[in-house]
């Protein structure tokens, strides 16, 4: 009998101000495993940069999935979040048997069984690899959006609610990646 394909999923940018919410879902290969994963948060962006490629190239499949700042501000960050991580497994060119999911919630309609296992992204490498993905393709993405909305300091903050970005906010007011459903951006329409 063959072994269950087991995806982790975990998603970044629940917190920012601005921008996507990103989720990721990988299937490790269990005959390459992958040295050094853990919870993107206690990484270094070096160390997370150089796990980036290695998932992409070893693992049998990875997928990113999002939820825009429309689809946060109409459903909530955590429908959106899990949205997002629906997405991600759904667009997985290997389908998986079973998913991990990073968190106490699971995203509806997954094509699998699946299990919510509160810091995971520290405990199960699938799930360590997925926020990689996550927090790289994120990151990536805010710093593209830097430069098409300057004077913020997405690149540095990546949308979090810095001094720096509160700063910014009042100063320039809102953008359209901002989301308008979170206190500091709906206190500045108010």
């Amino acid at each position: 009998m063959s072994e269950v394909l087991v995806c982790g999923v975990d998603e970044v940018g629940r917190g920012p101000l601005a921008g996507p919410v990103v989720a990721a879902a990988v299937i490790l290969d269990p005959n390459r495993p992958i040295a050094g994963l853990a919870d993107s948060k206690k990484l270094s962006e070096k160390k997370r940069e150089a796990l980036y490629p290695q998932i992409c190239d070893q693992a049998l499949a990875w997928a990113v999935g999002r939820a825009e700042v429309a689809e946060i501000d109409e459903l909530n960050i955590l429908h959106a979040s899990l949205l997002a991580m629906q997405r991600a497994v759904a667009a997985l060119a290997v389908a998986p048997g079973h998913a991990l999911v990073d968190g106490n919630k699971l995203p509806k309609q997954l094509p699998c069984s699946a299990e919510a296992i509160v810091g995971g992204d520290g405990s199960e490498p699938c799930i360590s690899a997925a926020s990689i993905i996550a927090k790289v393709v994120r990151d990536r993405e805010m710093v593209e959006l830097d430069a098409r909305y300057p004077g913020y300091g997405l690149a540095i903050h990546k949308g979090y609610p810095t001094k720096k970005h509160l700063e910014a906010l009042q100063a320039l007011g809102i953008s359209e990646i901002h989301r308008r459903s979170f206190g500091p951006v709906r206190k500045l329409l108010a």
